[in-house]
Parts: structure tokens; sequence; C-alpha cells
């Protein structure tokens, strides 16, 4: 079951953290796995560590906020069946507790461009050759901050996310009857250490801990899949209980 052996992938910001997550999980199901990110170093690293494992990856340095550096990339891997958009950012320095008005456009161009256009781009490079092929899988990573908001400082970034998802459900019902779904994933809080490194945060959410690049990955791995085609147009909360609805 959710066996990928021989599907071609990309995975964009997959240098570290979730994104490296999701690589190794669509490898160990026996994916290709097309290892991107923007440092070409934490992309090899990524890509070598698989292929110790085992696996199969090469890593594709890219700013996917650059069209047609994207293209060129998607142009030299070949058919992309599984893509995952996970590369983001929350602006130059991370976010801030900034409100929106005291914000300069330059301190949210970066953002949109990342987490709305990157998606755009990377969608638009591969969704032809799906199209021709009759099947595809892209699985969007997202925030809850793209759903219900979060705090003062992450309103570019809430507005990227959304962006991003409505985008998603709009290309799934319009590639619906090609073989391809789309889908969003909606994330709470993520720790990339111990989820105990940060107490009484952890503890206020209802599964009692942070989330990990393995959960993210393993719900890739299923959205990836054949089991997965009636799933489409969603956006799928991954969080731990703290948005049940």
């Amino acid at each position: 079951m959710f066996d990928l052996t021989d599907r071609t992938a990309l995975v964009t910001g997959a240098g570290q953290n979730i994104g490296s997550g999701i690589a190794r999980a669509l490898a160990a199901q026996g994916a290709i796995v097309h290892v991107n990110d923007v440092v070409a170093e934490r992309a090899e690293a990524v890509a070598g560590s698989i292929r110790s494992a085992g696996g199969r990856a090469e890593a594709v340095p890219f700013d996917v906020t650059g069209i047609d550096a994207v293209a060129a990339a998607v142009d030299a891997i070949g058919a992309v069946d599984v893509l995952v958009n996970n590369a983001g950012n929350g602006g130059a320095g991370g976010m801030t507790l900034t409100p929106f008005h005291d914000l300069s456009p330059d301190a949210w161009s970066g953002i949109i461009d990342v987490n709305l256009y990157g998606v755009l781009n990377c969608c638009h490079a591969v969704l032809g050759g799906m199209v021709e092929r009759g099947w595809g899988r892209i699985v969007t990573i997202s925030s809850l901050a793209g759903t219900m908001g979060t705090r003062v400082g992450v309103t570019p970034y809430s507005a990227g996310k959304g962006g991003a998802m409505a985008f998603v459900r709009s290309l799934a019902l319009e590639n619906s009857r090609n073989g391809i779904t789309a889908n969003s994933i909606a994330l709470g809080l993520m720790g990339t250490g111990t989820p105990t490194s940060l107490g009484d945060i952890a503890r206020s959410i209802p599964a009692g801990r942070l989330g990990t690049p393995e959960d993210v990955g393993a719900l890739c791995v299923y959205l990836s899949s054949d089991e997965a085609s009636w799933v489409t147009a969603q956006t799928i909360h991954l969080d731990g209980g703290t948005s049940p609805t």
C-alpha cells in the first residue's frame, strides 16, 4: 500500500526541516526524489543522505520564485509525477510582531513571491506533463495562518499561504478529470527539536506535542499514492487537533 516505486517526485525547499522529512518519506516508498533548495549544498546533503540509505535522489537547486529557472529545472528532470510545494518563508529575518500598517511593500513582496508565486511557478511547469500522462499528484504545504490567521505580524504570510490554498483548490477542480489530484496541508505548530523544548506551547496542543517532519512526510506519501485518487481539492489540517473543525 502507498507504493511509489519509480514515481518521479519534486520536493521544493527540501534541504532542511519539513522538506527533508517529506523527501525521505517519499524515497522510502520507492520514489525517485528530486530534492530542491535555493542553497545547493543543503539540497545535495539531503539527496546524498537518501542515497546512502538506499533510496534514489538527486539535488536540483533553484529558486522557486524564478519562473524560467523552475521551467528549466523541470525540463531537465523530465516527467514529474509528484510535486510537493514545500518551499516557503516568513520574509527576511523571519516573521515579526510588526503590524501590517507599519510594513512597507518591500517587507511583504518576498513573502508573497515564495509562498504564492513559487507554488504557481512550480505547478505551471509540471502540469502539462501530468495532463499528457493522465496522472499526477500535487501537494502544497501551507499553514493554519492561511486558514484562520494567527497573530500580529503574520498578515503577508497568511495572504501568501491562503492564496496558495485557494489556487490549489481551483487547480484541482480544473484537472479532476485528468487523473490529477491537488491538495493542501495546513500545518499547525511544528518542532525541529524535542517537543518539550517549547514547554507550554507543546502542552497547549490537544495531542500534547509539536508536529514533526515525519508526520508531514507520512501524509504526503498517502496523498501522492494511487490510493488517494479520490482525495482532491482539500485542505487537510495537520495540527494535532488545534483546529478540529
